[in-house]
């Protein structure tokens, strides 16, 4: 894929933009936004749990407490 620059001007809010250069440590801010917006695509382009729910991938009447306990564990001799 191609990158092509677009310079633009924006406000931010400094104090989350500082906040998420200390958490990243990531150097500049150009690099933040694109980290963030990279970011963004990807997590947006993820599937949803719920639309996951009858493509087989989820059972609806799958009992996760039940495993919690030892019960399903084969005993030692």
């Amino acid at each position: 894929m191609l990158s092509t620059a677009h310079r633009t001007n924006v406000v931010l809010d400094e104090n989350i933009v500082q906040e998420a250069l200390k958490l990243s440590q990531i150097k500049t801010k150009r690099a933040l936004i694109d980290t963030a917006l990279k970011e963004f695509i990807a997590n947006h382009k993820k599937p949803n749990i719920m639309d996951l729910l009858g493509m087989g991938s989820i059972d609806k009447d799958y009992d996760y407490k039940a495993l919690r306990g030892r019960d399903h564990l084969p005993k030692l001799k």
